[in-house]
């Protein structure tokens, strides 16, 4: 039997110009559908709006036949955010920070956590306006990744955040190994369980305590790099949970990361959108 993993947080729609075409995406929801599209049973947790954007998040996830339950919806706009492609390479314009989510952040209840209980993880991010929630979330006893994306430096993240995660990833760009290898063993001191550092071209870095592991990334003529990263988390998870090698789920995490850069949006699903 496969794995059952949950995305909990945030779900927007990248808005691009000057194509004007709208494809879903953000991290939490980046997850549970590559995490479908990779055979696992997974499901959505978060908040939408009332328009043109939500609608098409959640007819897509009806498509894709990821679980979305325990949604929350409101009046308002959905997350969006405007994007640009040079060369390739994604460039964030502006967003609205997720919309309606900032005014009705998620609150768990006792059946949303009898819910949560039923799967085998959690994936939820710096974007996911979750952080309220993490202790009871993690009071089910059910391991939590979360993505650090670019803030992995922020004390917050490192002194309150981490020692409630099993898995942390942080998005180190261009930054001296050294450092890497520093803060991969702080963070495993605060009470992490394994850290994976993303490095861009550079490939990952992963620290589970005892070792550390390294891993270069395919090389393809990227179309779009939009949700690689989130790519890269879904597959490395599953396959930790399957139980392969740190080594192993590396490799898968490269490969399928590879094949969402050859991709417009995180995942395709567009439709044309007018301002």
């Amino acid at each position: 039997m496969g794995a059952r993993v949950i995305g909990i947080g945030d779900n927007v729609c990248d808005k691009y110009y000057p194509a004007m075409m709208m494809y879903p995406g953000g991290q939490a929801l980046n997850f549970s559908v590559y995490a479908k599209m990779l055979g696992a049973d997974s499901a959505y947790m978060g908040v939408f709006g009332r328009d043109e954007v939500s609608a098409h998040v959640m007819r897509t996830l009806d498509e894709l036949k990821v679980e979305r339950i325990r949604c929350r919806q409101y009046d308002g706009e959905n997350g969006y955010a405007k994007v640009r492609l040079v060369n390739g390479d994604r460039e964030f314009i502006t967003s609205n920070r997720g919309g309606v989510a900032n005014l009705h952040p998620l609150e768990l209840d006792e059946e949303d956590l009898a819910y949560i209980r039923t799967f085998d993880l959690i994936h939820t991010s710096q974007n996911g306006h979750f952080d309220g929630q993490l202790a009871r979330a993690k009071s089910t006893g059910v391991p939590l990744s979360y993505d650090f994306s670019g803030r992995w430096r922020d004390p917050y993240y490192t002194d309150t955040v981490a020692p409630q995660t099993d898995y942390v990833f942080a998005s180190c760009g261009s930054v001296p190994e050294d450092e890497i290898k520093a803060y991969c063993r702080m963070l495993i001191s605060r009470g992490c369980r394994m850290v994976i550092a993303t490095r861009g071209s550079e490939g990952s870095l992963v620290y589970d305590g005892e070792r550390f592991y390294r891993n270069v990334p395919e090389r393809v003529d990227a179309v779009d790099t939009l949700g690689a990263g989130d790519s890269f988390a879904t597959a490395f998870l599953l396959s930790v949970l399957q139980g392969d090698g740190i080594g192993e789920a590396m490799e898968k995490g490269a490969r399928f990361a590879a094949k969402t850069c050859m991709v417009n949006g995180a995942f395709g699903h567009g439709t044309a959108f007018r301002e």
